[in-house]
């Protein structure tokens, strides 16, 4: 299936980080998603029921990102997509980018990110 739904640039302050100074101070944070989705039954009926909210996706997605820290943005990825599978079972697959441009690294940089990809 080539049907995807994207959203881009979803921002959230988090204190996510291996550091003390990240967990206290906190960052911005950007993710990206990639849904799979069969959207034929959508693009016919018009009707909600046959795609996938994603303004509930968004709301959920900055709620990780604004909650329950974690170490590794590598673990903030996964914790997202397999969310997003769980409550939306019309997603066969996903894929979630999670952008962390203040990274606290010694060179000058605009973005470091990870993506994983999970799928049923």
């Amino acid at each position: 299936m080539s049907d995807q739904i994207f959203l881009t640039g979803i921002h959230g302050f988090g204190y996510h980080g291996l550091f003390e100074h990240e967990r206290r101070d906190g960052q911005d944070f950007y993710v990206d998603v990639a849904l799979t989705v069969d959207l034929a039954p959508a693009s016919r009926s018009d009707l909600i029921e046959d795609t996938v909210n994603y303004g509930e996706i968004t709301d959920s997605v900055f709620t990780h990102i604004t909650s329950d820290p974690v170490n590794l943005i590598e673990k903030l990825a996964g914790r997202i997509a397999e969310s997003i599978l769980k409550a939306h079972t019309k997603v066969s697959a996903v894929t979630v980018t999670v952008h962390k441009p203040q990274a606290p690294v010694t060179a000058v940089l605009k973005d470091i990110a990870v993506q994983v990809t999970r799928t049923r």
